[in-house]
């Protein structure tokens, strides 16, 4: 049990290191990478966790999108470009029947929905 505990860890860890990349980086998003790790880190540690929360950068980020449903706007502009370029893509030059163009394009239209459904914050 104890390992498990330590795997949680070690990936909520993993899943900072990339949402801090995503701060830097625009093709990578930071929001989902931090919720990753929140949920991580909740079932790894508690300390770990509180830490999370309590940060005043990475704390920002959890509590605007879990209790104040806010998105950035540049969050949401890079999150639906990347995804439409991928479905798009996939829909393409990979999807070999009709059922599973289909299915991207509506779990595409799903999440634009979701994301757009949040508020903005510049």
């Amino acid at each position: 049990m104890k390992a498990i505990k330590y795997l949680y860890v070690i990936l909520g860890s993993i899943s900072l290191f990339l949402g801090i990349l995503g701060i830097f980086l625009p093709l990578l998003p930071t929001t989902p990478f931090l919720l990753l790790t929140a949920f991580l880190y909740l079932r790894g540690s508690e300390k770990c966790y509180k830490w999370l929360i309590n940060h005043k950068i990475f704390g920002t980020y959890i509590v605007n999108y879990t209790e104040k449903k806010i998105i950035p706007l540049r969050a949401k502009i890079m999150s639906l470009t990347i995804m439409w370029i991928s479905m798009v893509s996939c829909i393409i030059f990979f999807a070999n029947s009709y059922l599973l163009k289909i299915t991207l394009f509506l779990i595409a239209v799903g999440v634009s929905w979701h994301i757009l459904s949040f508020n903005s914050k510049e």
